[in-house]
Formats: C-alpha cells, sequence, structure tokens
C-alpha cells in the first residue's frame, strides 16, 4: 500500500495502464488509465452523469473550455471531440494523470486543441467559455471551496459552469455554498445519487 491519492502530484504506485470504454452522445471512447489516478478502472459514475445530463459543447462553441481536475481526460475528449473550434485545458496536479489526458487527446485527434497542465502553468490572463468538473471532493470542504472560489471566477462574463457531485458527499451543501458566494446555481439533473449543477453569474 501506498499514500497515494488521485490528487497527489508524482503517484508512487506502479501504473499498470488500462483501456477504458464508454459512449457519450452516441461516440465510442476508448482512453488509457492507469493506477493513481481519478477513477482508475472505470468512466467514473459521477462523470457518467455530467456528460450525459449537463448540456454539452456544440460544433459551434469557441474560446477556451476548461476541464477542471481531468483525471485520464474522458471529460477533456469529449468537449474536443463536441466543440471543434474551441481550446480545452486540462488541469491536473497530478503528474501521471495529466501524461495520460495528453495522451488521450492524442489518441482522439485533439493534440492540437488540448492544452494539459499543473493548474500554476495556466496563464493568468485565460478566461473559460465554460469549466466543466467532477471536483475532488476528497480534499475536504475547504480544499474544495478553494478550489472553486480561485477558478470559477474565470468564468467570462457570459461564461457557464458545470459540476457534478454526489448528493450524500455535499452536493446540496455545495449548492448552498455557491449561492451564498454569489454564484447563479440551478440543479440542472439529478441522477443515480448524483447533483448536476449549472453555475452562472448574477
Amino acid at each position: 500500500m501506498t499514500g497515494d491519492h488521485y490528487f497527489t502530484a508524482e503517484p508512487a504506485t506502479s501504473a499498470r495502464p488500462r483501456e477504458i470504454e464508454f459512449t457519450v452522445a452516441d461516440r465510442d471512447y476508448t482512453l488509457t488509465s492507469a493506477a493513481g489516478v481519478f477513477s482508475a478502472t472505470r468512466l467514473d459514475p459521477g462523470t457518467a452523469v455530467l456528460l450525459r445530463k449537463a448540456d454539452l459543447p456544440t460544433a459551434g462553441t469557441t474560446g477556451h473550455l476548461l476541464d477542471l481536475g481531468c483525471g485520464f481526460g474522458p471529460i477533456t475528449c469529449v468537449l474536443a471531440e463536441a466543440a471543434p473550434a474551441a481550446t480545452v485545458w486540462a488541469v491536473d496536479v497530478n503528474e501521471r494523470a495529466r501524461e495520460l489526458a495528453a495522451a488521450n487527446a492524442a489518441r482522439v485527434g485533439a493534440a492540437d486543441r488540448v492544452r494539459v497542465l499543473d493548474p500554476d502553468a495556466v496563464p493568468a490572463d485565460v478566461t473559460f467559455a465554460q469549466l466543466w468538473s467532477n471536483p475532488p471532493i476528497r480534499i475536504g470542504k475547504d480544499g474544495l471551496h478553494e478550489l472553486l472560489a480561485r477558478w470559477l471566477p474565470r468564468l467570462a462574463p457570459d461564461g457557464v459552469g458545470w459540476l457534478v457531485v454526489a448528493r450524500h458527499l455535499g452536493g446540496d451543501s455545495l449548492h448552498r455554498w455557491l449561492v451564498d458566494q454569489g454564484w447563479q446555481v440551478d440543479r440542472h439533473a439529478s441522477q443515480k445519487g448524483f447533483r448536476v449543477l449549472r453555475v452562472t453569474r448574477n
């Protein structure tokens, strides 16, 4: 056993790569995952709900899209496929996750439109038309609030954030906290115990 978590910067555990298959919007994906990253053995159920229930970008979507906590890159790859005119920023503190996300973006033919970076490497002047995240609840409430307080303000004035959070892990309390912070929050969908939240500026 190691002390690695999916938010460990440099996982020490052996990678043990494996293929993950899933379908979103009638497109089949086969991506590579590995031990030491978030949901290493399957498409996370919350991510699946988010990609099924939120409003995916369209072919006409332009600008910058953010996958916050990208893991091995399933959201990144779906966004890049859905919005070929946009640039997708895949952000994760986990070095192995970033390597996998970059490889998977290349695998789906989107390497030229995906930028995979450590959070601190994202230029400060970039604003995002959309933010997508299955946020890392396991970092604790304070860490989660700090994360969202850092990144949600980087939405463009008319930007939209899409978050998925399990109800039993605080989805409803997060909704209330976001409202208290001055955001407009709509519970866009609920499925299989998950809340899909649509976040915009008031």
